[in-house]
């Protein structure tokens, strides 16, 4: 995102805290809501732990992945004195908002969001109501805000169009064409999808049940190292163009995790490695993922040992969130006519 002026521009996002915080999610995610800060635009980082209940959560885990997310953001390098970092349930105008949009949104949007169909599987049936509406909450996450600019992946833009059609229709609806904008989607950067150390075609997951597919943000250096050298390639030498990686899922991704990594593109790691084989760049790889990733796992057990220092980020976050998104919510509500009395 080029630089902006003044506070017309808001960034809003969100992660769930499911646990396992890996490499995909540092690189397509985190370290770009890092970047972002001063640069313009006020930013708000959530973690979206409504969203996490759509499947079922153990209470005491859920908490503690919260607490774990939130010492991943600080330990990443997000300051709550530049952005507003809260937990999405201590502030209700989400869910309030989330109502009305309800009553906006239309099934047949609904019924063609692709995410609900993976995460459900074959038991559409047995799916709770709060994941096949999930994105409709994801839509007032960030129009609660009238957030300008969201950055997410591309496995999340069609979410974000679902936003998009929600703020035009309630506009509409309620003859107010100016009161939610159309956010913006911020794809950017050679690492924002990043795959499976052990199957290039496949997106890294926290859920996958092989530890060797992924870097975990908690991993120590020997760990980083032992999963970059095990990563899969194919015996062919580095490429001399990037239109060389074509079909080449595995070498793709590792020259992808590098360029994000030293904040270059793709071409210029291969140029840099042309004709090189696997078997040195691998090696420089996992000194830069060490050297780049090792140290916010200490930085996170700092910070996870003090959970009331954690707990008073959240709350100090929640009240600036609340500050900005409750008379949004109330001004959305007084607009569909219903009749709100207090405060």
């Amino acid at each position: 995102m080029s630089e902006v002026a003044g506070h017309a521009h808001r960034v809003f996002s969100g992660v769930q805290p499911t646990g396992n915080l890996h490499l995909g999610n540092y690189l397509g995610a985190v370290k770009r809501f890092v970047e972002m800060q001063g640069r313009g635009a006020e930013t708000l980082y959530c973690v979206v732990d409504l969203h996490a209940i759509t499947v079922p959560q153990k209470p005491a885990e859920l908490r503690g992945a919260i607490r774990e997310l939130t010492a991943a953001f600080l330990a990443c390098g997000l300051d709550p004195e530049r952005s507003i970092i809260f937990n999405q349930s201590q502030v209700p105008a989400h869910a309030e908002l989330a109502w009305l949009f309800n009553c906006v949104a239309r099934i047949g949007w609904l019924n063609r969001m692709t995410q609900f169909k993976e995460k459900a599987g074959k038991d559409r049936e047995g799916a709770s109501v709060g994941l096949y509406a999930y994105p409709v909450l994801m839509a007032a996450d960030i129009l609660v805000y009238k957030a300008t600019h969201v950055p997410v992946g591309e496995d999340q833009k069609q979410h974000l169009e679902l936003a998009r059609d929600i703020a035009a229709k309630f506009n509409l609806d309620f003859e107010a064409p100016d009161y939610f904008p159309q956010p913006e989607p911020m794809i950017e950067g050679p690492a924002t999808r990043v795959m499976s150390l052990r199957d290039g075609t496949k997106k890294m997951s926290k859920s996958d049940p092989s530890d060797l597919s992924r870097i975990n943000l908690t991993d120590d250096a020997d760990a980083i190292a032992l999963k970059i050298r095990k990563a899969q390639t194919d015996p062919e030498p580095l490429p001399e163009t990037v239109d060389g990686l074509a079909g080449r899922p595995g070498a793709d991704n590792l020259v992808g995790v590098y360029a994000a990594l030293t904040d270059r593109t793709k071409a210029d790691v291969v140029a840099e490695w042309a004709g090189k084989p696997f078997s040195a760049f691998k090696p420089a790889l996992a000194d830069l993922a060490v050297q780049k990733v090792a140290p916010i796992a200490g930085r996170m057990r700092d910070l996870l040992a003090d959970p009331g220092h954690i707990d008073a980020v959240l709350a100090n976050g929640a009240e600036r969130a609340s500050a900005i998104a409750e008379p949004v919510a109330r001004g959305a509500y007084d607009l569909a006519g219903l009749l709100r009395t207090r405060g």
